[in-house]
């Protein structure tokens, strides 16, 4: 992990925030332990949705301003257990994709990733309940983390960074990597997160983008891939990456795993689920695969609050192809997958065409892929107010996932799907 001691911490105080534009309420009293506002611990199956007021994707003091505020609202000071302790490491893990070309100005691949302003904000009302430690997590694009400041953000912040690159022998010596056994494992028996996820005396806090990608949407769930260690986090090849694995990792890869999971999608090919005829190059194997994948990572994952940051939106593919949609949005809530259902339903998707999803609740990892099983609540101004999913504009977030013969390159996966008659 990067050292930390001789840079200079920002504390965030009253003063702080009102040099960076920000509203400066009542400071808090800090307390022993924190916790989240008792509504969303009572409702742990609930998606929550704020509605933010930014006037512009690149309007920074109002994105800090969402955030601060957010925070605030569900993030309080406790006296005692089932609280957290303050004296935990807070592991954040923002989608930290961006992208820079020469043919488009840089300000039109904002949306490749979570706002930084956003988790700034966010940090900064964690710090209020008196939080001090906290570590950024990523993967993925090392090169690019400071395209939009998120390096300079965790700088001034006090924020730990850690080192994504690994060599061979790095995983013999187990360096700054927690290992974790993987229950009912498909195709990954052991998972290898970046310190400190998974440690003791930590609590995980998710800030993805509400964007489209190759695999339907990145949401939640998928984010949280990128706590993965290289090469490990590589869930999107196919068999590549699962029979063609480089031999230090074959020992962490499941016995018998090409036919199980040939059997698991010969069975899903002839129950006539959507799209499975696509001869797109991430192919319904490659779905198949990164679904297992993804659910192997999730049995391995605790996390405390995840959120789809959607301030503004993006369509295309998740990286140089697409465009942003001013949407004001942010959806939390304390199960990843109900969250991700919301949030695919609202890009324009139905979940249940989505092979992640359905493959979740055959292993049990969700009760429901059908987000009409799930309350939704307007989160307006500290208070959770009741809502119908209707209720809530959707953005037509196109895709290049599975495209039929005939079909748009980038398009919706809203075929209609009975899920009454289809369970999994």
């Amino acid at each position: 992990m990067m050292n930390t001691s001789r840079r200079d911490f920002l504390r965030v105080s009253a003063g702080a925030a009102a040099a960076a534009g920000l509203s400066t309420a009542a400071p808090r009293q800090p307390k022993p332990f924190f916790a989240l506002h008792p509504f969303i611990e009572q409702n742990p199956k609930a998606v929550f949705i704020v509605k933010t007021k930014v006037p512009d994707k690149l309007h920074e003091e109002s994105k800090r301003e969402a955030g601060l505020k957010l925070a605030r609202e569900i993030f309080v000071p406790a006296d005692s257990k089932p609280g957290i302790p303050i004296t935990h490491r807070i592991v954040l893990k923002p989608n930290v994709t961006s992208v820079r070309d020469d043919s488009r100005p840089n300000a039109e691949h904002w949306g490749t990733g979570t706002d930084p302003q956003f988790y700034e904000g966010m940090v900064m009302g964690m710090k209020e309940v008196g939080l001090k430690k906290f570590t950024f997590v990523e993967a993925n694009n090392f090169h690019a983390w400071n395209f939009r400041g998120f390096v300079d953000i965790n700088e001034r912040l006090g924020i730990e960074m850690n080192e994504p690159e690994r060599r061979i022998r790095n995983f013999k010596e187990d360096l700054d990597m927690t290992w974790t056994k993987v229950h009912d494992s498909v195709v990954y028996s052991r998972i290898p997160h970046y310190a400190p996820v998974n440690e003791p005396d930590t609590w995980l806090l998710n800030i993805s983008k509400w964007k489209s990608h190759g695999m339907c949407m990145t949401l939640s769930v998928k984010n949280e891939q990128g706590l993965v260690v290289k090469p490990f986090v590589r869930f999107c090849p196919g068999w590549a990456m699962v029979t063609g694995v480089p031999d230090f990792m074959k020992q962490d890869i499941t016995q018998n795993v090409e036919p199980r999971v040939n059997r698991y999608f010969e069975n899903h090919r002839r129950m006539g689920y959507a799209r499975y005829e696509s001869t797109a190059k991430l192919s319904p194997m490659h779905q198949e695969i990164w679904a297992h994948k993804t659910c192997d990572n999730m049995s391995a994952l605790n996390t405390g609050l995840a959120m789809i940051e959607g301030i503004y939106s993006r369509d295309g593919n998740g990286f140089g192809i697409g465009k942003d949609f001013l949407t004001n949005m942010v959806m939390f809530s304390k199960d990843k997958f109900r969250l991700d259902m919301i949030g695919m339903y609202l890009g324009g998707h139905e979940p249940g065409n989505v092979n992640l999803f359905r493959i979740a609740k055959e292993r049990g990892l969700t009760d429901t892929f059908n987000p009409w099983d799930v309350p939704v609540y307007e989160w307006v101004d500290g208070e959770a107010q009741p809502r119908k999913l209707t209720d809530f504009k959707r953005t037509n977030l196109v895709t290049y996932y599975l495209a039929k013969q005939g079909e748009p390159e980038y398009h919706l996966v809203n075929e209609p799907f009975d899920y009454d008659k289809i369970k999994a």
